[in-house]
C-alpha cells in the first residue's frame, strides 16, 4: 500500500511515513538492507492514543516511495515487552537484521529492560517477520547508579567495535546517557557515564529543565566530528538538543558547541541513519491537538541530511530525494499571490526583510514567515491558529547574511521549515473550512514552489 494514498482527513500528510490509522510516537531503527530503506515506528494498531505500543513497519528503495509491511515487533504475553515495545534501533548482526529495542512489563515503573528481535528470513528483502528473544540482554539499569528512567538503547560502531546508549535519568534530577560494550549482542557490559546534564557544554545547550535523556542518538560525520542528539524529557516529552564534539578513542566525549535540533514545538525523539557517506534523520511529529480528534494520530517528518559546520552548528537539510516528489513543473516561480496545494516544497529568499504568507482566516488574519538578513531572523507567526498550549512566535536566529532562504514543506497540517542548512522548525497547524491556502510573495524576494505529487517509478 502506498503512503500517498488520499487521505479522508485533510490534515492527515500524504508524503510522510504513518501508519493508515491509529497511534504513532517515536521512528525507530532506520536501516539500510538489501538495496531498500526500513523505517520502525511506534504504534498503537488499535486507538489513536499512547497505549499497546507495537512497532510499525514501512520501506522504501528510495526514500519516495514508501510501501507499509505488516507489524514488526508485537508485546508477548508473560514476556519482558507485554506492556510494550519501545523505542529503539536495527541493526547487521552477522548478516541477520536484529531490533534492539526497550521492554516494558506490566510492573514498568520507567525503568525498561533491552530486549532483542531477529529477522526471521534475512533473505527477505521486505524483512516482514521477526522472531523475539525471549530472555533480556539487559533486566535494568546498573545497581550502583540511582537511575529512575531507563530506556531507548542506541547501538553504533567505534574504531571496529561496537557499542551501545541507554536513555536515562536520575534521582537527583540529572539527565544522562549510559554507555554499554555489546560487540556480542547477546552480552552487554555496562562501561559507564557518556555523558550528563553537568557538563558545560549540555548545561549551556539545553539549560536544566530536562531531568531525562531519551532516544540516544550518537553518529560521525564526513569531517571526523561527532553529534550526540538526544530528546529531553522533563516528565514529559519536552524538545530535542544537540552537542557536535569529539569522541576519543576511550569513548570521551567532548563537546564543542550544541543548541535545539529543531526550534518547532512538533518535534520529538528523532532517529539517526549511519550511512557511508551521510547521516539521515527522521523525527515524529505529534499532535497539536486533542488524542482522539481523528482516527489517526502523529507522522514522521521528511529524512534530513544532518552534518556540522566550520563552527560546530548543526547541518541540516531536506534529503535530495525528495525531488522525486515534485511536479512535472513548479506552480510559482515569481513574487505575487497564488493559490497552495494541499502538500508542496516551496523555496524563499530575500535580501532584505520580507513577509511571506501562508494561510488566511476568515477574520484576515495570515500564518506568516518573516526573513530579516540583517538580523540573522527568521519568525514564525501563527497566532489565528490556536494550539492545545499558547505560545508566542517561532523566532529562529542563524548569523546574519546578505541573503536569507527559508524552505517550506507542507503536507497536511504538518509545515517542516529549512532556514537555510541552519535551523529548522516543526509546526502542526490544522486548517479550518474556510481558511484560504493561498501564498503571498513581496516583490524583491525569489520564490519557487512545487506541488508534491505521487512519485513514479523509475
Amino acid at each position: 500500500m502506498s503512503l500517498a494514498a488520499p487521505p479522508q482527513d485533510p490534515h492527515a500528510p500524504r508524503f510522510r511515513v504513518r501508519p493508515p490509522a491509529n497511534w504513532m510516537n517515536d521512528p525507530n531503527g532506520p536501516f539500510r538492507w538489501r538495496g531498500r530503506y526500513h523505517l520502525f515506528y511506534q504504534h498503537n494498531p488499535d486507538a489513536p492514543v499512547h497505549a499497546n505500543v507495537h512497532w510499525g513497519h514501512a520501506s522504501s528503495p528510495d526514500l519516495a516511495h514508501w510501501e507499509h509491511h505488516p507489524i514488526a515487533l508485537t508485546p508477548v504475553p508473560g514476556g519482558p515487552d507485554e506492556a510494550g515495545c519501545w523505542s529503539g534501533c536495527v541493526v547487521d548482526d552477522g548478516g541477520v537484521p536484529t531490533a534492539v529495542y526497550t521492554g516494558v512489563d506490566r510492573h514498568h515503573e520507567g525503568l525498561g529492560t533491552i530486549c532483542l528481535a531477529r529477522a526471521a528470513d534475512p533473505d527477505d528483502p521486505g524483512l516482514t517477520e521477526w522472531t523475539p528473544v525471549p530472555t533480556p540482554v539487559v533486566t535494568g539499569p546498573p545497581e550502583e547508579l540511582d537511575v529512575v528512567m531507563f530506556r531507548d538503547p542506541f547501538v553504533f560502531r567505534h574504531d571496529g567495535r561496537r557499542w551501545a546508549l541507554v536513555g536515562a535519568g536520575h534521582a537527583d534530577g540529572t539527565p544522562s546517557v549510559l554507555l554499554y560494550d555489546c560487540e556480542d549482542l547477546t552480552d552487554w557490559r555496562f562501561a559507564g557515564v557518556l555523558l550528563d546534564g553537568r557538563d558545560p557544554a549540555a548545561a549551556a545547550a539545553f539549560g536544566d529543565r530536562a531531568t531525562g535523556w531519551e532516544c540516544p542518538q550518537l553518529y560521525a560525520t564526513r569531517g571526523g566530528e561527532w553529534v550526540l542528539v538526544v530528546s529531553l524529557w522533563d516528565g514529559h516529552p519536552w524538545t530535542t538538543g544537540y552537542l557536535t564534539g569529539r569522541l576519543d578513542a576511550d569513548l570521551r566525549f567532548t563537546a564543542r558547541a550544541g543548541g535545539l535540533l529543531d526550534h518547532g514545538r512538533d518535534f520529538y525523539a528523532p532517529a539517526v541513519l549511519q550511512e557511508s557517506d551521510r547521516a539521515l534523520m527522521w523525527g515524529w511529529s505529534w499532535e497539536a491537538r486533542e488524542q482522539g480528534e481523528a482516527d489517526w494520530a502523529g507522522v514522521l517528518t521528511v529524512p534530513r541530511v544532518v552534518d556540522v559546520h566550520p563552527d560546530g552548528a548543526l547541518r541540516v537539510a531536506p534529503a535530495p530525494e525528495l525531488h522525486r516528489l515534485h511536479a512535472a513543473e513548479p506552480f510559482v516561480t515569481a513574487p505575487g499571490r497564488v493559490p497552495l496545494p494541499a502538500a508542496y516544497d516551496l523555496t524563499v529568499s530575500a535580501r532584505r526583510r520580507a513577509t511571506v504568507s501562508l494561510l488566511r482566516s476568515a477574520s484576515g488574519a495570515e500564518l506568516t514567515v518573516r526573513l530579516d538578513p540583517d538580523e540573522g531572523t527568521l519568525t514564525l507567526h501563527r497566532d489565528d491558529w490556536p494550539r492545545k498550549e499558547p505560545g508566542a512566535p517561532v523566532v529562529v536566529h542563524v548569523p546574519p547574511d546578505e541573503e536569507l532562504t527559508v524552505r517550506v514543506l507542507a503536507d497536511g497540517s504538518l509545515y517542516e521549515l529549512f532556514v537555510g542548512d541552519r535551523a529548522t522548525v516543526t509546526e502542526r497547524v490544522y486548517r479550518r473550512a474556510d481558511d484560504v491556502s493561498e501564498l503571498t510573495v513581496p516583490p524583491g524576494a525569489a520564490v519557487t514552489g512545487w506541488e508534491l505529487v505521487p512519485p513514479t517509478r523509475g
